[in-house]
């Protein structure tokens, strides 16, 4: 499934990579090569450490090259007539107003209004107009809400 983020997210999750790879791979290396002086290893509590966060460092290279490698990037069109990936969009329901930008699953961050494209609002959002009402499943019944405007983020 394709991993959409911006450029800027892009170039985050490139330098973590980069981090990970070089400064920290280093930095276990010798947090390792420091506990095997230790003796025993079998009750080597620092070298037992070291292993479970060189196992965490390695599952978390794995995950940011599956997500580079399927990365795509979110592109600003000037077109704003239905929603996609990197729109800001404004809904109403009621008399009141919610402002939300589509983003790829990695940059979610609800308290910024950023909702992910694979979100149960998100999902329903795209592909929709300006004036057109969708409707979203929530945990407490079915929810309406009215597109009020699209914009390029």
């Amino acid at each position: 499934m394709d991993k959409y983020l911006s450029k800027e997210r892009l170039e985050e999750l490139k330098a973590e990579l980069e981090d990970l790879k070089t400064r920290k791979r280093r930095e276990i290396a010798e947090r390792l090569k420091n506990a095997k002086e230790f003796g025993d290893l079998s009750e080597n509590s620092e070298y037992t450490e070291a292993r479970e966060e060189q196992a965490r460092v390695e599952g978390r290279i794995f995950e940011l090259e599956e997500t580079l490698k399927q990365a795509v990037i979110i592109e600003k069109s000037g077109s704003a007539n239905t929603v996609s990936v990197g729109s800001k969009v404004i809904l109403k329901k009621g008399g009141q107003s919610f402002t939300y930008i589509i983003v790829g699953s990695n940059e979610t961050s609800p308290e910024e209004g950023k909702i992910s494209n694979e979100s149960p609002l998100g999902q329903s959002l795209l592909g929709h107009k300006v004036g057109d009402r969708v409707s979203v499943k929530t945990p407490d019944g079915e929810v309406i809400f009215t597109v009020d405007a699209i914009k390029q983020s």
